[in-house]
């Protein structure tokens, strides 16, 4: 009878073993004597001990950091780059049956498709067209992990690290190409003022009498400075002398 009871609570903590709790985000590959029969989950389920067997797999979108590497960039400088890759598994069956470790394998894949993509630009491009390069290297994984059962959702260049020489030269880049716009500002800002001055310069020569006034305006904002001395250039006194003479002239006329 003592035998029987131990038979039965041994099946009963048999049964109970078989039960399995699998989470929203998890699946559970049930596999019948080594055949696969299907996907269950999620919740609560039953695995047959002894003759099913069961992988969970985990369905949500997984960070993976892709180790920084020595990349030789197609106009030959060494570089350094560290990359993340987002992926999430879409075909959980795929996943155990068709690849045995599929974070190493995507992490191994992810790492050979940054060096063989970067490599294929120069370090200009790599800096200013990033974003492309990016969805490249995306595209380029997701293909190689199609098979497998995940979807690469996306790739990011996190970090580039410059030889110091090389950051020396692109330094000296960037402050001669400021410098340089420096004096294009400066040279359109004289062109703009030669041009203006040009169009003062003919009004004045059809109104004498303007350059006078301008001259006195001159004097007035000198004399704020409270300075003992002012010269007066020749060309005032002659300005000077014309407009008296055409007041003379106005006079004589309106004597007559």
């Amino acid at each position: 009878m003592a035998i029987f009871q131990f038979i039965g609570v041994l099946i009963i903590l048999i049964l109970i073993g078989g039960l399995k709790v699998i989470k929203q985000y998890e699946r559970a590959v049930i596999f019948m004597l080594g055949k696969y029969t299907g996907m269950r989950g999620p919740g609560l389920i039953f695995v047959i001990p002894i003759f099913e067997k069961m992988s969970r797999v985990n369905l949500r979108t997984i960070t993976m950091d892709i180790p920084s590497q020595k990349i030789i960039t197609k106009d030959n400088v060494s570089i350094d780059i560290a990359a993340v890759a987002y992926f999430h598994i879409v075909e959980a069956s795929k996943s155990v049956i068709a690849i045995e470790n599929i974070y190493q394998a995507v992490n191994q894949i992810s790492q050979t498709t940054v060096r063989n993509v970067v490599g294929q630009f120069q370090l200009d491009q790599l800096l200013s067209q990033t974003s492309q390069i990016n969805e490249q290297i995306k595209n380029v994984i997701d293909t190689h992990t199609e098979p497998w059962g995940a979807l690469v959702t996306a790739v990011e260049i996190k970090d580039i690290i410059l030889p110091e020489n090389m950051q020396r030269a692109m330094a000296k880049e960037a402050e001669a190409e400021r410098e340089r716009r420096a004096k294009i500002v400066a040279a359109e800002g004289e062109f703009q003022a030669a041009l203006k001055l040009g169009e003062a310069a003919d009004i004045m020569a059809k109104h004498p009498v303007a350059l006078q006034l301008r001259t006195l305006q001159t004097m007035a904002e000198i004399s704020v400075e409270k300075n003992s001395t002012i010269i007066f250039p020749a060309q005032f006194m002659t300005t000077v002398e014309e407009a008296f003479k055409k007041m003379g002239s106005t006079n004589l006329i309106d004597g007559k």
